[in-house]
């Protein structure tokens, strides 16, 4: 941390006071490990860690900081792949962490919704719901870490999407408190509502730039009664559409779920895991991993109209091979494959990783457009694609020539091969962020590439709800000037 100004020992002493011994520090080891985000790309500083225990307490910390004209930025698990939840580097911010506000306040199984604090753990949720004979759609690797405030704060999507959808559509209600410290309360659910704007949707997806989420409302659907996990050996991502279409036609509403992923990435993740193993013999040049629950069927019959759809797509030379997963074990084990593939690439050396989306059908012809494009412009580089064939999420990582020195290539060629890719999925008709936010990472990009009507209204409405410019400034709004 640097050297503390006057104003800033008054406004420390001001937040300790506040916050008491629990809700504030300013202790260097007590700050280090949330000043580096999870990718190891950006690091900063801050001139403490605040971490409220109620909404109460977050207004007026915010009125404090507004005072003292003190930066905020927010942070939930700190689990984002955009930098969007790190400081800068001045040391004038500081970290607002919602770990503290961790209760589920209530659970109406009959509405079928919850009221979730910020700092709830998406697992932890999960298994609350569970619980109570429920669940809520909505699920992703890092669901250990990642918080409800985050998610929302940056419109997860995650494995679901395609039955479901994204973050957006899990949110009935929002409390938020935003830049001057007044608390917008709408967690109250309400199925018709017409008084203008909604304005819990401006929240959601804005990365903590116009208020900091600290409660929701959130849907939940009942516990399915029937699940059917199959593993799927593909020739080519053309066959995994065609695919995706045959199943969505024979199992309807029960499919949630059609991950896509080449061969690289499975090798990749059996490399890094010492006791995973290949679900299939041999090898295929591209794997899919199906999905399918349903609440008024039971497992057998689920896996059976499962391996009759299957069966048919292989009869048409759609699959070279399948398996679906006898238990709920081995149907874990699956999805852990497909959990781990942005940590086995990552181990593998540098790499730009690129959460992207273009149109649903486009997806493969993307894919085959592209990577080779980058690897014949970028000598050395391996592209490596996959993600959500449901919904167009590209995981797209390009890897780095054999020998490329971590953290310097990222910050070379890496950066040219980021703005190539945004490029050309700008070309076609997609957007530089699916799922992961624009955070620090992409904010120049956006600020390049965005409809500039559209980079107008995100400017306008930041100023009119953050005049400071005090909430986690640097992130999302590209040239944002007070």
């Amino acid at each position: 941390m640097t050297e503390l100004t006057t104003q800033s020992k008054t406004f420390a002493s001001e937040a300790a006071e506040l916050l008491g011994p629990k809700g504030w520090t300013t202790i260097a080891d007590d700050l280090e490990p949330w000043l580096t985000d999870w990718r190891g790309r950006y690091s900063g500083a801050a001139l403490g860690l605040a971490s409220p225990s109620s909404t109460q307490e977050v207004a007026e910390l915010v009125k404090l900081c507004a005072k003292r004209s003190v930066p905020i930025v927010p942070q939930g698990g700190n689990s984002g792949m955009a930098g969007g939840a790190t400081p800068d580097a001045s040391g004038s911010s500081i970290l607002l962490s919602l770990r503290r506000m961790n209760a589920i306040r209530e659970l109406d199984a009959g509405a079928g919704q919850a009221v979730c604090e910020a700092g709830v753990i998406l697992q932890t949720f999960h298994d609350a719901a569970a619980a109570a004979d429920l669940r809520f759609p909505l699920t992703l690797g890092g669901k250990g870490s990642a918080t409800v405030g985050g998610l929302i704060s940056t419109n997860a999507g995650g494995t679901q999407v395609l039955r479901h959808g994204t973050m957006r559509a899990q949110v009935l209600g929002i409390e938020a408190v935003l830049a001057d410290g007044s608390i917008f309360s709408a967690l109250t659910v309400l199925k018709k509502d017409n008084r203008g704007f909604d304005l819990k949707q401006l929240l959601i997806g804005s990365e903590g730039t116009l208020g900091i989420v600290t409660a929701a409302t959130l849907r939940l659907l009942p516990a399915p009664r029937a699940r059917a996990t199959a593993w799927v050996g593909l020739g080519s991502i053309i066959d995994a559409r065609s695919l995706l279409h045959r199943m969505d036609r024979a199992l309807g509403d029960t499919l949630e779920g059609f991950e896509v992923m080449p061969d690289h990435c499975l090798a990749s993740v059996l490399s890094h895991l010492p006791h995973a193993r290949s679900p299939l013999g041999g090898q295929h040049s591209w794997n899919a991993l199906i999905e399918c629950v349903a609440i008024d069927s039971d497992d057998a019959a689920l896996r059976e109209k499962l391996e009759l759809a299957l069966g048919e797509a292989a009869e048409d030379g759609l699959l070279s091979d399948a398996v679906i997963a006898s238990n709920e074990r081995q149907a874990e084990d699956f999805w852990t494959l497909r959990d781990s593939i942005s940590a086995a690439e990552r181990a593998l050396g540098p790499a730009m990783q690129h959460d992207i989306s273009v149109p649903v059908e486009k997806m493969p012809e993307f894919i085959l457009a592209a990577s080779p494009a980058i690897e014949a412009q970028f000598a050395g580089t391996r592209a490596v694609a996959f993600g959500h064939l449901g919904d167009g999420n590209v995981h797209f990582h390009i890897l780095a020539p054999k020998g490329a020195v971590p953290g310097e290539w990222e910050e070379a060629q890496g950066k040219d091969v980021s703005a190539r890719v945004y490029d050309l999925v700008t070309e076609w008709g997609g957007s530089i962020s699916a799922e992961h936010g624009i955070g620090q990472m992409k904010v120049d990009e956006l600020g390049r590439l965005a409809d500039p009507t559209a980079l107008l209204i995100m400017r306008n409405i930041k100023q009119a709800l953050d005049p400071q410019s005090l909430l986690n400034p640097g992130k999302l709004v590209p040239n944002h000037k007070c």
